[in-house]
């Protein structure tokens, strides 16, 4: 079973209401330049937000974008991104941050968000809610890592869908460390930290920075006129390829 697909019907209603809230809060028009780490072209199709677009992933998405000219598909890293400060208008990531590995590289990953771009979105899912929302399991990420490889790959819901190798599973606890509120404000000490709530639980963080001047219909983030703005200029290090693969769930 494609495992994206079955997560991406299953978390369908969460994203629509999610990306409604980022298209209230920035109000982004079709001359937004938005730098999406670890994403995919399914959330904004999916919202449609008519923006452009830069998809950064360490492999290039299986499934091109309907709309291949509103997106750029380019490879590079989370932690390491090759791009002048402020370059974007905004700058978003949905459930990458936990996947990137220790709390020192979640540190690099917030300090290279922060600075690509001037306003923020930034979500992970929440340590403390109950069920880890990518294993579809309650309580196992609460056990030490050593109990929890051997029991992702049999005692969960990701473990039989998918039926991941050995290897894969014991790389995915090792590179998954989920957030708390605190670490969260440690990480993004300039942006208000949201809660998203699920039967009164919260389900998972955002870290939000607005920009001045941004959401104002007919201009973009920066206040800025729209009218005649290009994608911005990429870094030598961001290497665009025809390889297809499958998306990762995480920049390393």
């Amino acid at each position: 079973m494609d495992i994206h697909r079955f997560y991406g019907a299953l978390m369908r209603g969460f994203r629509i209401r999610r990306m409604q809230r980022f298209a209230a809060q920035f109000a982004p028009g079709r001359d937004t330049c938005i730098l999406d780490v670890g994403g995919s072209a399914f959330n904004w199709e999916l919202a449609g937000i008519r923006a452009r677009i830069t998809l950064v992933n360490l492999l290039l998405p299986r499934h091109p974008p309907a709309e291949p000219e509103r997106f750029a598909s380019v490879i590079g890293s989370g932690t390491a991104l090759p791009v002048r400060p402020g370059a974007f208008d905004i700058a978003f990531s949905n459930s990458v941050i936990e996947h990137v590995g220790s709390f020192e590289d979640q540190r690099r990953f917030a300090e290279q968000v922060r600075q690509a771009a001037r306003s923020l979105w930034i979500q992970t899912p929440a340590r403390s809610f109950p069920v880890e929302v990518h294993l579809l399991t309650p309580l196992i990420h609460y056990l030490p890592r050593r109990l929890q490889a051997p029991l992702v790959r049999n005692f969960t819901v990701w473990g039989w869908l998918s039926r991941p190798a050995p290897e894969v599973a014991r790389s995915f606890v090792e590179r998954t460390r989920l957030l708390s509120f605190r670490e969260m404000q440690r990480l993004f000490p300039d942006c208000e930290i949201r809660r998203e709530r699920f039967l009164g639980l919260t389900k998972a963080f955002v870290a939000v920075r607005v920009a001045p001047g941004s959401g104002r219909p007919g201009t973009g983030p920066r206040g800025d006129a729209t009218s005649a703005r290009s994608m911005p200029e990429l870094g030598p290090d961001w290497a665009p390829s025809g390889r297809p693969g499958r998306a990762p769930m995480g920049l390393r």
